[in-house]
């Protein structure tokens, strides 16, 4: 196990890259992050590597708490099933929710929807944050967990203020309920509990 889990190294990164990209002036900033967008017009134009750079850049630093949870939900995916298993689930989950997103607003005429930055971790911190669901005690714990993050999930994509990432997020974290099924399948009786 490595002294200092990478999900740590990974949101210090992050967070570090955001403090970078406030002393930037705005249009550079502006034209950064718009680079790294995985926005409808940069996936339709071909720009397949934002799928990878839009995980690692965020618009602002990101607020303490959620910082935190980050390192907390990542730290303890790494501890229970190891790096490569909490980046693959990380990078699968961001992407995959970024393209179902896409799919959909792919046809969208908008231009203020077709240019909108996307960009953060939250997918990717979704999607794992799921797929823990399995470390859980099987039965009503276990169940009661994904029900419940799914309806916090898909309270705001209820509301008539929607956006398309609050649509992302509940999809992120359907796929990692998905993993952790996948889990509890192939596990059998054996698997991580939350210590």
């Amino acid at each position: 196990m490595n002294p200092i889990p990478l999900g740590a190294v990974y949101a210090g990164g992050v967070q570090l890259g955001a403090y970078a990209l406030e002393r930037m002036g705005a249009a550079e900033r502006e034209r950064l992050l718009r680079t790294c967008s995985t926005n409808v017009d940069n996936l339709a134009a071909g720009r397949w590597e934002t799928l990878l750079s839009s995980a690692v850049v965020v618009e602002e630093p990101m607020p303490l708490p959620y910082a935190l949870l980050l390192v907390a939900v990542l730290g303890y995916a790494e501890y229970a099933y190891g790096a490569w298993w909490t980046a693959a689930v990380f990078l699968f989950g961001h992407a995959t929710a970024t393209l179902l997103v896409y799919g959909v607003l792919c046809r969208t005429t908008d231009p203020g929807t077709r240019r909108a930055l996307d960009v953060g971790t939250s997918y990717g911190f979704n999607a794992v944050l799921g797929a823990l669901t399995s470390a859980l005690p099987r039965g009503a714990v276990r169940t009661a967990a994904r029900a419940g993050l799914l309806a916090l999930a898909a309270a705001p994509v209820l509301k008539r203020g929607r956006t398309f990432t609050d649509a992302g997020h509940l999809a992120a974290l359907g796929i990692g309920i998905g993993v952790s099924l996948a889990l509890d399948c192939l596990s059998g009786t054996k698997h991580q509990k939350i210590a």
